[in-house]
């Protein structure tokens, strides 16, 4: 899948022209902050996970990393990350362009609670150079979470 994808996706919402294409990449969390302008932390980066071998997907703000303790307690197994060979198979999407939107409906979208100190944030939109900026319930809504987790800590 790509950014047409997303789009596509977003077209049902009326809302795919607010996505943002650069011309420069925006595949990881510094390049993102430098083509918006803003705080690292305002990039919602979708991280992809297997847990009992389905894919779940966890949207982080962007200056923070998996706490694995937390991790653990929640999901009760050590956190395993789909290798990027294998992420397009699992969520759609590839490294750098991995967000909830789009993405099969076998995969469970989660939200940490670090995106909540953000009136909006920008996820990824399915390529290595596109976001989209979305309100805390926007993104709850078209990402079709399964609930807020406490998963992540400071860098």
């Amino acid at each position: 899948m790509s950014v047409e994808s997303v789009k596509q996706y977003f077209s049902q919402y009326g809302i795919e022209h607010k996505i943002k294409e650069f011309n420069v990449s925006s595949a990881t969390v510094t390049l993102a902050a430098q083509a918006l302008s803003c705080p690292p932390g305002r990039i919602a980066k979708t991280l992809a996970f297997l847990v009992n071998d389905a894919a779940v997907l966890i949207v982080t703000a962007g200056d923070t990393k998996i706490d694995n303790k937390k991790y653990k307690a929640y999901f009760h197994t050590k956190a395993k990350m789909i290798p990027p060979e294998q992420t397009e198979h699992y969520t759609g999407h590839t490294p750098g362009g991995i967000c909830p939107f789009a993405v099969p409906p076998q995969v469970t979208v989660y939200l940490d609670i670090s995106l909540q100190q953000y009136e909006t944030v920008f996820p990824a939109c399915g390529s290595a150079n596109s976001a989209i900026e979305l309100s805390l319930p926007e993104l709850e809504q078209f990402s079709r979470f399964t609930a807020w987790i406490d998963v992540c800590s400071a860098r």
